[in-house]
């Protein structure tokens, strides 16, 4: 992108939305960059305004687009949200481990936020130059590329996800075409959500959350009109459906 005047990142508090915030601080000093999370952190840089967001409340997503959206339409919306497991939350390894719970959690967080991020926020897109709405996603969303099969509940919302995302970026073309609506596939990073899986994880495919910040930004600056609705990973690859 060119020099993005107004950069919003939800999920600030996790390990990539608190990289994006550190790289695009950087890479834009002159950008007005807003962070949302649930909780503020403990940082104190000049071009980084943090927030509190309340994800199970709507309201709170609507005031969160507002604030976002006060001085001047948005040029970059990255949404860094997401959960794999919690507490009694374990991606499922057959059909005897699922919960009607586990489901509604999962869809609740990686589907159903998001959606209303993207409600509140896509009308704020800047309309006269190129902006970026960048949701993250997960290769394991994709359902041609599954050769494994288990973790029901975590694949099943992350492909409900990328429906959201091809629905709004039809809908969003036909009043913003300059607008482009994204999923972004991060790689396995080495957070919280992670930790429990990474034994199976060669070491150079375990990425540190700079690392995959990184990536994905250089892939958002790739982007074309083309590339909307579409899923892409941190080496700029196309994620089937």
């Amino acid at each position: 992108m060119k020099h993005p005047k107004n950069i919003t990142i939800i999920g600030g508090g996790g390990a990539i939305g608190s990289a994006f915030a550190e790289a695009l601080s950087a890479q834009y000093p002159s950008a007005t960059i807003t962070v949302f999370s649930r909780r503020i952190p403990d940082v104190k840089v000049n071009n980084l305004h943090y927030h509190q967001i309340d994800y199970e409340n709507e309201s709170s997503i609507q005031s969160a687009s507002i604030l976002a959206a006060a001085t001047m339409p948005l040029d970059l919306v990255l949404v860094a949200t997401g959960i794999l497991h919690e507490h009694n939350i374990r991606p499922e390894k057959s059909l005897r481990e699922l919960s009607a719970n586990n489901f509604e959690r999962l869809f609740k967080v990686n589907a159903i936020v998001p959606a209303l991020i993207a409600k509140y926020f896509l009308p704020e897109l800047n309309r006269k130059s190129k902006s970026v709405f960048a949701v993250l996603s997960a290769r394991v969303g994709s359902i041609s590329d599954n050769q494994l099969g288990g973790w029901y509940a975590y694949r099943a919302s992350k492909s409900a996800l990328n429906m959201v995302i091809k629905s709004a970026s039809i809908e969003i073309a036909r009043k913003n075409p300059e607008a482009i609506i994204v999923g972004l596939h991060p790689g396995t990073v080495d957070s919280n959500l992670s930790k429990p899986f990474q034994n199976n994880v060669a070491n150079s495919k375990l990425f540190s959350a700079s690392y995959s910040a990184q990536q994905l930004l250089s892939v958002i600056e790739k982007l074309s009109a083309e590339s909307t609705g579409r899923c892409f990973a941190w080496d700029g690859s196309e994620i089937l459906p």
